[in-house]
Formats: structure tokens, C-alpha cells, sequence
């Protein structure tokens, strides 16, 4: 009896407004088909309130795991929409699993082919950008109304209305009078030469929830004024509604929104004086105070003005609260929560000179994340992971081989039958299902591993330290310092700084560096730095809900996926977040606030 064909159902609804029922609904659908088809079903995978223009979805790319891993010979979906809706994800999804000799199959199209991946994806492609005009316009007639046509301000609360049909009415709002009283207060104290850090910070330690409900923080309330974004930029404070004053696209290669500013000619503006919060004497002082605050020797506002980036800007976390360190004063950096949300969030102020977690970090790079012994205890573990996953794969391959052998004497048998006189009409089905068989197979055989040599570099830890020196020598080469710079980021996962009390009653900052262990073994094994720094930059735009980035440290969980690197005939197996841990040496560092 042939056994039945296994198959995967992914099911997936895009709205907030959709009913979470819809998933079930549709996973209903599927087992039907299913059964209909005589198939087994072997896993759900499923994504709710995620759109079809990501790929960036924890229940697909789950799926695509189990596919590359042969845990299922189909997926069956209800429409090919819901398996993507861009067209150039689409192909891609179709692709990487029909290379692995799976099929997709929906209750819509049947079994989908390239044509059904050109025609459906071009009009579902059509349909996303249909959608979106037609969202567009409703939303603006919305705003010239004088409605809400996006998200809720601070300061404001829905107003609940229905039509003389029962349909609710969207859109109304009236002020909040205990926001109001904030915001009027933010203003206030803003135009008296209160900084937006201060008003932050105090904010927060009267825990006064901020517009999401969380802390208060100085972007929060200065925003950037060209863009109209923040609190003190929001003209709806004075009956002045703006819309469409900024767009949004979605990145092709990270799946995440990007704002861009719209010419003034395409901005919405609707007078709703009924929606005043402030007068025009205290929108106007803030306004100046706005006006005169720019950085020194330019035109730019402070608020608008780009940090420096310095090597490891970006990187360092703080050990109390997990936020970022940035810099503080001239030379020193420290810990951006503490100083813009206040001692409520972190209480953090140790500071550390620039100089001193620069020449700790490297130093440890070039000298102690791939010192020997470390990398003879990374080969035997590797190699012990290496043969027991052989081994799983010989034996595989192994009872294939097995079956192959007696699929082909069968079907000679029966070759031989013919040839003594048995009538081909009764052995003819019997060929005919072995004959597929041993088709099957031999595909299955040409995509299943062979035994292959493991070879090793017992030279990586001297071939990291030489190249780590090479890089840290590129600094102070003008032509190779931007390379340089991002070799060295790419080997760092981060930087913690976790500030300990010394005898002396002072402050020093531990430096626990988490080096990314796919880059370090790239690097280790000669691959060139671009490539290094290419992967690394990949590695960073994968998101982590979807189980690409785990941690190996003593706090991590296991990890749930592997990357596989492939080094000319070695394959390094390592979690793609995986991190080689090392403290640095603490180094006292006197106490005080920046």
C-alpha cells in the first residue's frame, strides 16, 4: 500500500479587524482538502494579523525550515494570497520549495505551477497596490472632514458614534482633558528653558504614562520639526490638523516601513479649532525657543543634529536597564535611559572614556576570543556534532540505498517473468509502481549527503589574531578605515557595561564583550572581509521573532535554528547568533554624572 503523502497547511489573516477565527476557518478548509486528496496532514503552521507583503513572518519562516529539513512532501494553503501577496516573494517561496522536491497546493488553484506564480502573483501584486490607493482616498476625505485619519494623538480620546444603520462612525475625537493638562505643562516648562530630557525625566518619576502607555522619553516630546513628529511639533494642539505630511514604503530587503517626507503641495490641512489644546502666546514661545536652539556653527536644530558615529557606537548595552550607551560629554559615553528617561527607568550615570572601551575591546578581539584552547574545544565539539549528524544521515541513506536495491531486483523479477511467458497484463501495474518507485528513489538519493571528509584549520586561532591585527593597523589608514570599522563592528554581537562598586567607594564598568561567532569563524577561516562584513549586515536585518538569532552564553536558551556556513570544504555549524562571551578586565573608572 502506498503510503500517503505528508502535508504542511499554513493558514494567515493580515487585519486587526479580521476575526482570529479566520486562522481556524482556514485550517478547516485545508484538513477538508486534505482528507479529499488522501492526504496526511503532519504540521499547522500559522501567522495572525501579519501582512502578506513580509516575508518576515515567525509562522512562515518556520515553514520554510521544516521544508529544507524534508519534514513534509506539500503545503496546502487556501489561496496562494495568503502565502504572499508581493509578487517577487512569492516566486521566491515557490522556488526554494520546489528545489527541495515539495509541492505547493491551494483549495483555489490546485497544484500551483509557474504559471499560477506568474498570473496570481502579478494580480495580487495589482491588488496590494489597488488597495493601498483606494485606503488612501478614503482616509483623506476622512482628514478633510476634519477626522482622525491615522493613529490617536496624545491629548485626544475616541469619540463613540453610530450611523442610523448601526454602523459605527471612525474618526471622532475629543480632548482628553488629563493629557491636555500635560501637554499644556510639556509646553510650559519648555518655553521657560526646561530641556526635553528634564521634562522627560520628570515626567516619569511622577509615573505619568507617556502616549503608549510607557516611559517618557526626549525624542517623544522634541521630535523633529521638519517632519512635524513629537509633542512640541504637533500643530493639532492648536486646531491645525496636517495629514499626509509623511509617507511610508516598505524596504524590499528588511520587510520594515521607512518614512519619507511628501512635498507641502500633497499635505492635507483641515482648521478643527474645536480640538484646541494650547493658545497661540504659548505655541509661539515654544515655537521661538525652537527657532534659536541650533547646533554651533550650523543651521541644524539639536534635536535634528546626526551623532558622530564612533566604532563601537551602537553596540553597548547597558548592564542595569539593557538600553544604549551614546556619547555624554567630549570623550565619554553612558547610558542613554538614565540620562533622557530618568533614575525611574536607570539609575545608571558611570561613564566611560572612549578611548578606554576602545583599546579594551580590540585588545581582547586580536588576543582572547580565539585563543587556542578555546578553539581546540570548539573542534571536538564540533566534530562530536558532526559525526552524530553523519550518522543520522548514513542511515538515511543507508535504508534507501536498501530499498533502491530491492525495488530494482523486483522489478527484473518480473522482467524475467515476461520474457518466460506470463502475460505482460498481469505484472504491468506491479512495473509500473516499482518504476515510479525507483524514480523516486534516485532523486531522493541524489539530494541525501554522502559520506564526506571533515577537515579542519588547526592553524584559525593564528590566522584570526594576524588578520584581527591587520584591521586594528586599518585604522589609521584613511583609505581602509571605513572597512576596516565594519570588520571589527561585524565581529561584535554587543558590548555590556555593568557598573560594580569598588572599595574605595567609587564606580568601575565591567566590559562583558559578546563576539559573534559566525563572524569570528569567517574570519578565522580566511574568508575575505567583505564577505565577512556582508554576511554580518544580513545577519543583523533578520528579525528575531522569527528564531534566526539565539544566544549561546549561560543565560541563553537553546537555540532553535542553525546557519550553515559553507568554507570552502569545511562546514562550520553555528547558531546564527551565537556569541563567544568574554569579560574583559574591569577598569575603575571614577563616579560621576555626566
Amino acid at each position: 500500500m502506498t503510503q500517503a503523502l505528508r502535508a504542511a497547511i499554513y493558514a494567515r489573516f493580515s487585519s486587526d479587524l479580521q476575526r482570529d477565527a479566520s486562522i481556524e476557518d482556514q485550517i478547516r478548509a485545508c484538513r477538508d482538502y486534505a482528507a479529499r486528496q488522501g492526504l496526511e496532514v503532519v504540521e499547522v503552521y500559522s501567522d495572525r494579523a501579519v501582512s502578506g507583503a513580509s516575508m518576515m513572518r515567525s509562522g512562515l519562516q518556520k515553514l520554510l525550515r521544516d521544508a529544507q529539513a524534508g519534514q513534509f512532501d506539500l503545503v496546502i494553503a487556501e489561496a496562494l494570497d495568503r502565502l504572499s501577496r508581493s509578487q517577487a516573494d512569492i516566486a521566491t517561496l515557490y522556488q526554494r520549495i520546489t528545489f527541495n522536491g515539495q509541492l505547493i497546493e491551494t483549495i483555489s488553484e490546485g497544484q500551483v505551477s509557474e504559471l499560477h506564480i506568474g498570473l496570481t502573483g502579478t494580480m495580487n501584486a495589482l491588488f496590494l497596490k489597488e488597495l493601498g490607493k483606494k485606503t488612501h482616498r478614503g482616509l483623506k476625505g476622512r482628514a478633510l472632514e476634519g477626522k482622525s485619519a491615522g493613529g490617536l494623538t496624545y491629548g485626544y480620546k475616541p469619540v463613540v458614534k453610530f450611523a442610523a444603520n448601526g454602523e459605527p462612525i471612525r474618526g471622532d475625537r475629543e480632548i482628553d482633558p488629563a493629557q491636555a493638562k500635560v501637554v499644556r505643562r510639556i509646553f510650559a516648562d519648555y518655553a521657560k528653558g526646561i530641556s526635553p530630557k528634564k521634562i522627560a525625566e520628570q515626567l516619569n518619576l511622577e509615573k505619568i504614562p507617556g502616549p503608549q502607555g510607557g516611559a517618557w522619553g526626549t525624542s517623544t516630546i522634541h521630535g523633529n520639526r521638519e517632519r512635524g513628529t513629537g509633542i512640541l511639533n504637533n500643530e493639532l494642539y492648536v486646531g491645525r490638523q496636517v495629514w499626509n505630511r509623511l509617507k511610508y514604503v516598505k524596504d524590499p530587503s528588511t520587510g520594515k516601513r521607512v518614512s519619507r517626507l511628501n512635498p507641502e503641495a500633497d499635505w492635507v490641512i483641515t482648521e478643527v479649532p474645536g480640538l484646541r489644546i494650547l493658545d497661540d502666546t504659548l505655541w509661539q514661545a515654544a515655537r521661538h525657543r525652537q527657532g534659536a536652539m541650533k547646533s554651533k556653527n550650523t543651521d541644524v536644530p539639536v534635536w535634528d543634529r546626526r551623532r558622530p558615529r564612533f566604532l563601537f557606537s551602537g553596540l553597548m548595552k547597558c548592564g542595569c536597564c539593557g538600553s544604549g550607551f551614546s556619547k555624554v560629554s567630549k570623550d565619554a559615553f553612558g547610558c542613554s535611559a538614565a540620562r533622557q528617561k530618568g533614575p525611574a527607568v536607570c539609575t545608571s550615570m558611570t561613564v566611560i572614556r572612549r578611548e578606554d572601551l576602545e583599546g579594551a575591546v580590540l585588545n581582547a578581539l586580536e588576543h582572547h576570543l580565539m585563543d587556542p584552547e578555546v578553539v581546540q574545544i570548539f573542534c571536538q565539539e564540533y566534530a562530536a556534532e558532526r559525526n552524530r549528524l553523519q550518522a543520522e544521515a548514513g542511515a538515511g541513506r543507508t535504508a534507501l540505498e536498501k530499498e533502491l536495491r530491492q525495488v530494482t531486483g523486483d522489478h527484473k523479477k518480473l522482467v524475467d517473468a515476461i520474457i518466460a511467458g506470463v502475460p505482460a497484463e498481469q505484472v504491468k501495474d506491479r512495473m509500473i509502481e516499482l518504476d515510479a518507485r525507483r524514480k523516486e528513489l534516485e532523486r531522493q538519493l541524489s539530494t541525501a549527503p554522502a559520506a564526506d571528509p571533515l577537515r579542519f584549520h588547526p592553524s584559525m586561532a593564528k590566522t584570526y589574531r594576524t588578520r584581527v591585527g591587520q584591521l586594528i593597523h586599518g585604522l589609521s589608514d584613511a583609505e581602509g578605515q571605513e572597512e576596516a570599522k565594519e570588520a571589527l563592528r561585524a565581529l561584535v554581537e554587543k558590548i555590556v557595561l555593568v557598573p560594580v562598586e569598588t572599595e574605595e567607594g567609587g564606580t568601575r564598568l565591567a566590559i562583558d564583550l559578546h563576539g559573534a561567532l559566525a563572524s569570528l569563524l569567517r574570519l578565522a577561516t580566511g574568508q575575505p572581509v567583505h564577505e565577512v562584513i556582508g554576511a554580518a549586515a544580513q545577519m543583523q536585518k533578520a528579525p528575531r521573532e522569527a528564531g534566526l538569532a539565539n544566544s549561546i552564553n549561560a543565560q541563553s536558551a537553546a537555540a532553535d535554528s542553525q546557519a550553515i556556513d559553507i568554507i570552502g570544504e569545511t562546514v562550520l555549524v553555528a547558531g546564527a547568533g551565537n556569541q563567544r562571551y568574554l569579560r574583559l578586565v574591569e577598569r575603575q573608572i571614577p563616579k560621576h554624572a555626566a
